[in-house]
């Protein structure tokens, strides 16, 4: 007995200490700057309202939080690095919806892409648009898959990479409309539109981030966007579930960290997200990108994760893309 109490007790002080060691750094929670690890280079849409998140959790959180680029491996380096940091709250990561079609097309990555991270909030959402330059004799979707469906084969469609959310995207439509369009893969960036302008693909599949700039000048007529039905971002447009109901997708950006980070930090981090996407300021930049703010609870944010990586796995399987 006597010996059981010893161990007990010692249970009871390793417990205790436990306790001790985690109080201090949720309650002195920040004491020091916060990077926020993101998969791409500086300058992309992501990379711009990453930064419009980080100034505002600087100015609430009075400490920096600074955004650190590791661009390479469709973004999967920055993935495993915040999948694999200490979960203090010192390191973040600014999640795209890239996260879930990366991991519908690739099974064997090194990290479980929904429970090996805390799922803090969401930040925004936006549709993926379909566009083709302005002086194009299609006034919507509905009149290029019929011309698709005259003419198999015949007509191209672009995105930014093989297993991106906009080829994904397309596959679905396509296949849905049952016509063959030839997809023609890009590296991302620019190089999709000067394809569209230089007249070497038909219709570009791309997000809004990058799209509302270009329908603002009108470089660009849009066709559909990929909003739920009767939801489309811009007046009186098309959306892909007018045409095939189910067929909804919308891209996203969110802040989340490694897995098992303290509750309390969490939940901080959240309340903090919540009060920046009422801020007018950062709600019209959002707009102004072609989105908008979108606070979501950690479990919503973690069940959208899910939910994409689901329905893209889906469309992976049925139209075999496999990455490059």
């Amino acid at each position: 007995m006597k010996r059981l109490s010893i161990i007990f007790l010692c249970l009871g002080l390793g417990f205790s200490s436990a306790l001790w060691a985690q109080k201090p750094v949720e309650s002195n929670w920040p004491n020091k700057p916060i990077r926020m690890l993101l998969g791409y280079a500086p300058g992309g849409g992501s990379d711009i309202v990453a930064r419009l998140v980080a100034k505002s959790l600087t100015d609430r959180l009075g400490q920096n939080v600074l955004v650190e680029n590791h661009p390479g491996a469709g973004g999967t380096i920055a993935t495993d690095l915040a999948a694999k940091a200490s979960p203090d709250g010192y390191t973040l990561y600014f999640a795209p919806s890239a996260h879930a079609s990366t991991a519908a097309i690739r099974p064997k990555l090194p990290y479980d892409p929904v429970n090996d991270f805390s799922w803090i909030s969401m930040v925004t959402t936006y549709p993926i648009a379909f566009t083709v330059l302005p002086d194009s004799k299609f006034n919507n979707l509905a009149e290029f898959i019929q011309a698709a469906k005259n003419e198999p084969n015949k007509y191209t469609y672009s995105s930014v990479g093989v297993g991106s959310a906009m080829h994904l995207v397309g596959e679905w439509t396509f296949s849905e409309a049952k016509v063959n369009v030839v997809h023609v893969p890009f590296k991302g960036g620019t190089q999709p539109f000067q394809e569209l302008l230089g007249g070497r693909v038909d219709i570009m599949i791309d997000t809004m981030t990058l799209t509302a700039s270009l329908l603002k000048d009108k470089r660009v007529k849009l066709l559909a966007t990929t909003a739920p039905k009767g939801a489309s971002p811009i007046a009186n447009a098309q959306t892909v579930a007018d045409l095939y109901p189910g067929v909804t997708y919308e891209s996203w950006l969110g802040v989340s960290g490694p897995p098992n980070m303290p509750p309390a930090i969490v939940e901080r981090l959240n309340k903090e997200i919540r009060a920046i996407s009422n801020e007018p300021e950062f709600k019209q930049r959002l707009v102004d990108f072609g989105g908008k703010p979108y606070a979501s609870s950690p479990m919503e944010f973690k069940a959208r994760v899910a939910k994409d990586i689901e329905s893209l796995s889906k469309v992976a399987q049925r139209q075999n893309i496999r990455p490059e």
